[in-house]
């Protein structure tokens, strides 16, 4: 749902077609301080009605940068997984921790990609995150 809602382009929303995806909420430019803040680009809080240029396509507000946004997700293996240079850094977490998404203003920007992926555990308290509420 989370990347659903940062990377779909709704124009391209057509029955019995997979969508088309940005690579970040606003499009697939690399991101810029107008866009979210990341790199701990301000030295202080950011307005929550901030960084409009880095909307969803769907009008969500900063998706990327800010804070880690928890989500509801447990963190497992995309298919056809297969471990890099650390083959135990994200496989010891698959089952028990819970999905973060969007990087924070401590993040580097090429986390604030939408299909990146953080992790921990949920009764971790030592991350930059928060999360998104939605009403239906």
């Amino acid at each position: 749902e989370w990347e659903f809602a940062a990377s779909v382009d709704p124009s391209t929303l057509l029955h019995g077609h997979l969508p088309k995806k940005r690579r970040y909420p606003w499009g697939d430019a690399e991101p810029e301080p107008r866009h979210a803040h990341v790199e701990l680009a301000q030295a202080a809080l950011v307005d929550v009605g901030g960084y409009e240029d880095g909307d969803s396509a769907f009008g969500c507000r900063q998706m990327a940068g800010h804070v880690w946004e928890w989500t509801s997700s447990t963190f497992e293996p995309y298919p056809g997984f297969a471990p890099g240079r650390m083959p135990n850094y994200s496989r010891r977490a698959f089952g028990t921790a819970r999905v973060l998404r969007g990087g924070s203003f401590a993040s580097s920007a090429r986390l604030a990609r939408n299909t990146f992926r953080g992790f921990l555990a949920p009764e971790r308290r030592d991350a930059f995150a928060g999360f998104r509420t939605c009403a239906g």
